[in-house]
């Protein structure tokens, strides 16, 4: 799954709003959702209920990847336009995301590592930086339509 997204080697400033780090997913998803319908809304953009639906999807695995692998939310955007919803999550680890195997070496089904992959299917893009004082974040854009 790493050969899926691009690693950036610094960070870049993106054109979003910039939000309260949610403690929660479900924190990061209400504003992503309030963000989506105030966006489409005024930018008069296409906002299908399957692409809110993806968005929240993703937000919800970036912000508990962080909390459990990352050591906690640091960062939290997301913005809204015609190429799609691009949600940013940072947090304090340099370790870059891994889908595990599904299963063992018996067929047995594994907990967890499907959260990844579910990303990098549900987004056209997936970016990895490394930020300046350590941690990462991970920008996904999900298209619209």
């Amino acid at each position: 799954m790493l050969d899926k997204h691009r690693k950036d080697s610094f960070a870049t400033t993106l054109p979003a709003a910039r939000h309260r780090v949610p403690g929660r997913p479900a924190e990061a998803r209400r504003t992503v959702e309030r963000v989506m319908t105030e966006r489409c809304r005024a930018r008069a953009l296409p906002c299908p209920p399957e692409a809110v639906e993806d968005a929240l999807l993703v937000t919800s695995e970036l912000t508990t990847n962080a909390l459990l692998h990352g050591g906690g939310i640091t960062g939290f955007d997301v913005d809204v336009d015609s190429g799609g919803v691009r949600v940013s999550v940072s947090d304090r680890s340099d370790e870059l995301p891994v889908a595990h195997p599904a299963m063992d070496g018996s067929g047995r089904t594994l907990p967890g590592g499907r959260g990844w992959p579910i990303v990098c299917r549900l987004a056209r893009d997936v970016r990895v930086a490394e930020l300046p004082r350590g941690g990462k974040r991970i920008t996904a854009v999900v298209p619209l339509n």
